[in-house]
């Protein structure tokens, strides 16, 4: 690991690797860019075929073609198939799940990753941006498990996008944090129900992970420091960071963990 700057860490790709998910089909949401690309990219480079589904077509079709020709040269590596999808509408998911299905035969993982991360003080939350809100990072969430679910065999698994703000109050992000702990909810309540099915239903809830969307704390000297204080580790975390736990909640390594939040936030929600 080398560190560029106070509190960003890089880290090299996790070696760790769960052979039982080779030749499986995942569908990932959100998969054009940020995190949802970097779950596709190690998912596939471990022999995964995945959907990418996205709002932006556009994006997703150039996440696809830069991971088919990165893996050109990999033996095994899965196939990644790009497609649009707005997650606000359930039978636009439901077709992305018959899709992976028509494509490869079943659909055996599910990352519900999309999601959006406004801002406004409690008293100024616009109508529009608490509806968006909870209709992306809620609603979506739940469309995409009963789309998952209707096409998934015992033994598959569904991971949904937390995050740490779901138990942290974020000061100007109420509509977010509110839908995230809508979110982390929502997670076990479906896996007491899709247990019903033997499928297995996860969540990760991320603190500071160096992205785009924390690309506000990081320019602001200030914000950065503050935020480091709040993290036992003192530092941001890497995507990469993520990775290795959203493959072992996919994984047979947690065949029996469900309905579990998993926090992976260098210990900020304990200060």
């Amino acid at each position: 690991m080398t560190t560029e700057h106070p509190g960003r860490v890089e880290s090299t790709p996790m070696v760790v690797d769960h052979p039982d998910l080779r030749g499986k089909v995942a569908v990932i949401t959100g998969a054009g860019r940020g995190m949802g690309a970097r779950f596709a990219a190690a998912l596939a480079r471990r022999g995964v075929h995945v959907v990418g589904a996205d709002l932006d077509l556009a994006q997703m079709e150039e996440t696809a073609a830069t991971l088919t020709a990165e893996n050109a040269d990999a033996e095994g590596a899965g196939q990644v198939v790009a497609t649009a999808v707005d997650v606000r509408d359930r039978d636009a998911q439901q077709r992305v799940a018959e899709l992976a299905v028509e494509r490869f035969g079943r659909v055996d993982l599910w990352i519900n990753n999309a999601g959006i991360f406004p801002e406004a003080p409690a008293a100024d939350i616009p109508v529009s941006q608490i509806q968006a809100t909870l209709a992306i990072n809620v609603e979506g969430v739940l469309y995409g498990a009963q789309a998952a679910a209707s096409v998934m065999a015992p033994g598959a698994a569904i991971v949904n996008m937390a995050s740490v703000a779901a138990v942290r109050v974020r000061r100007g992000r109420a509509a977010y944090c509110s839908s995230k702990a809508a979110v982390a909810h929502l997670t076990e309540c479906l896996a007491v129900e899709y247990g019903d099915l033997g499928i297995r239903v996860n969540a990760i809830a991320p603190g500071f992970v160096d992205t785009e969307m924390t690309r506000w704390v990081q320019d602001d000297p200030p914000a950065l420091a503050k935020a480091l204080d709040s993290i036992p580790l003192h530092r941001l975390g890497s995507p990469e960071e993520i990775v290795g736990p959203m493959l072992f909640l996919l994984s047979d390594s947690a065949r029996y963990v469900t309905g579990h939040i998993l926090a992976v936030d260098g210990g900020s929600r304990h200060v």
